[in-house]
């Protein structure tokens, strides 16, 4: 089956120390968040399961997705960020999804 689109996307899945939840979405909606988009990145979601401590959020890119990730970290804007908002993270997951419709 041919691939819907040339978008990867990830569903990526954090467990955020527990009681940081609101202070990690705060930092993720203000930080993260802008500059994914202004890199080029499509955010398509974003939950939470408070009761797990879990974050959810699927991110889209158009074209390299690997090589996007290299400029999104390498970009003097994210390095700026201080203090990192990946301190509130216990863990990460990050899994590959495709569409089929």
């Amino acid at each position: 089956m041919e691939p819907v689109s040339s978008m990867e996307f990830q569903l990526r899945d954090y467990r955020v120390k527990h009681g940081e939840m609101n202070e990690w979405v705060e930092e993720w909606r203000t930080k993260i968040y802008p500059l994914r988009l202004k890199v080029g990145f499509k955010v398509i979601g974003a939950w939470t399961r408070i009761e797990e401590d879990r974050f959810l959020w699927i991110l889209g890119f158009e074209g390299d997705f690997a090589e996007a990730e290299k400029v999104y970290f390498a970009s003097s804007e994210r390095k700026a960020i201080s203090p990192d908002p990946v301190r509130h993270l216990v863990s990460a997951s990050q899994t590959i999804i495709r569409g089929v419709l």
